[in-house]
């Protein structure tokens, strides 16, 4: 049976407001400069529970992938829900895979690919600036997925990416293209390389090394999300949405 144990992830959910993330502990805490819960009741209770807090009643529930997200430590810029999982989808991410990727920023794609892997698989992922790290592992460590991820510190574009086993190689970089022989040399057969970049020049000179170095079925696109106004009798697009955020390309390691 699912039960609440200490130190597990929650989210305070009501309908019309917004969800807070929390952990489930022995004693009272800190909700930012909101006030002081005390959970401890809690444990050992099934999730879904009626929790009430400065005059709303909550649900308290196990967190979605998008409340991890949503409520991420913010440093450098993201790679989006729309484009991160896409991106996990070319490279071929699996429960059990073995991924590495490069350019951890603050640990949004972290977090989606540690998600997908599952228990028995494992994220390497690789940063170079030691503060972006250590704000990415701790928004992994919120999340509970700590034990599915690897943290290096290492430049990537110097120093290559270790191994030749991998599933799957993500690269989240300025100059990918550096980076593209060694994350050949790093994938096992059939491995897919996955990038992330914002614009035309980047793409052009990483897909031309993905073709350099022998990848094959090389092809890149951009995904445009546009939200969907409902309304009884007056249904329609939104006027704004979330356009251009970066080219997504992949190739794959054959012979």
């Amino acid at each position: 049976m699912d039960l609440w144990a200490d130190g597990d992830v929650a989210v305070l959910a009501r309908s019309g407001g917004p969800s807070l993330l929390l952990r489930i502990q022995r004693s009272p805490q800190a909700i930012g400069d909101r006030g002081v819960l005390d959970l401890s009741g809690e444990i050992g209770k099934p999730p879904g529970g009626e929790v009430a807090w400065l005059g709303h009643r909550y649900r308290l529930v196990r967190p979605s992938l998008a409340d991890l997200l949503g409520t991420l430590e913010r440093g450098p810029q993201i790679v989006t829900a729309k484009d991160a999982f896409h991106l996990a989808y070319l490279a071929g991410v699996a429960p059990g895979a073995e991924v590495a990727e490069a350019g951890t920023g603050s640990g949004a794609l972290t977090l989606v690919l540690a998600t997908l892997v599952g228990p028995a698989g494992r994220v390497f992922s690789y940063e170079r600036r030691p503060e972006f790290l250590d704000a990415a592992r701790r928004n992994v460590e919120r999340a509970g997925l700590a034990e599915r991820v690897s943290f290096r510190l290492r430049d990537v574009a110097i120093e290559g990416i270790e191994g030749d086993r991998l599933t799957s190689v993500i690269l989240d970089l300025a100059e990918p293209w550096s980076v593209v022989p060694s994350a050949r040399k790093a994938l096992r057969e059939g491995g897919c390389l996955a990038t992330y970049t914002p614009t035309y020049n980047q793409l052009e000179r990483t897909v031309r090394a993905m073709r350099d170095a022998g990848l094959g079925d090389v092809r890149a696109l951009e995904l445009i999300e546009r939200p969907i106004h409902v309304g009884d009798g007056g249904t329609r697009p939104a006027f704004e949405m979330l356009g251009h955020t970066g080219f997504l390309a992949v190739g794959r390691k054959v012979g």
